[in-house]
């Protein structure tokens, strides 16, 4: 996981550096047509402190569930489904990545500043660095600080869905865990600076890199050897 992530982030620099037109008002036209009106929740959302704090953990923890779901798995000897959550993991991840140079945006930004309580999105602090990539003025990447700049598909919901079916292995884990991913998709169009589509298509990605990875890292059956009896 740790090599796919460095992988992973250079590749989608990259491609955010050679990417084509942005994307971001077919995105934002996208949420509009299926109903989501970020001004009204992002108010609301701005009269609710707790709740604010509650998501916005729940968004930056997902390095740590991914921890706790490795170490609970490899625990408890689940290592079939170790394999299968890292395995869909990087694939998903990919796939992002590769989707994302194809459809680039800055996300969905709004100001702080209009708003007294809401923490700035990684979109909104990550402007300069995608405009950078962009323009050609950042060309030195520092490799302990890289930044995750995928908007669409949202590589965040991708992970949490994911988790909530690694968390399923884990009867006693299930429950806190399935709700500690499910806070965080709820999160992350806030706290990531994600479309609502971004987020959908993110969750859409899960259950067929699920698939493709329980058909990758099922161990294959060793042939029968030949017995008495048995022809060689």
């Amino acid at each position: 996981m740790t090599l796919f992530t460095l992988f992973g982030v250079v590749l989608a620099y990259a491609l955010a550096a050679k990417s084509g037109t942005l994307w971001d008002a077919r995105l934002a036209a996208a949420d509009r047509a299926v109903g989501f009106d970020w001004p009204v929740v992002l108010a609301l959302l701005d009269q609710c402190p707790p709740l604010i704090w509650l998501l916005g953990l729940a968004y930056h923890s997902l390095t740590m569930q991914m921890i706790v779901v490795i170490v609970a798995l490899g625990g408890m000897g689940k290592f079939d489904t170790l394999r299968t959550m890292v395995c869909a993991a990087i694939l998903s991840g990919f796939v992002t990545i590769l989707i994302s140079g194809l459809t680039p945006a800055m996300g969905n930004l709004f100001d702080p500043a209009r708003y007294v309580h809401l923490w700035p999105s990684i979109a909104w602090l990550e402007q300069g660095l995608i405009s950078g990539l962009r323009d050609g003025s950042l060309r030195v990447l520092d490799l302990t600080m890289l930044m995750g700049i995928v908007s669409f598909p949202s590589f965040h919901a991708t992970l949490a869905a994911i988790f909530i079916w690694a968390f399923g292995a884990m009867p006693r884990l299930a429950g806190p865990g399935r709700g500690w991913a499910i806070l965080t998709i709820v999160a992350t169009p806030v706290f990531g600076g994600h479309y609502g589509v971004d987020v959908l298509m993110g969750l859409l990605l899960a259950p067929p890199a699920i698939v493709a990875a329980q058909r990758l890292t099922q161990r294959r059956q060793p042939c029968p050897q030949p017995g008495p009896g048995l022809p060689a």
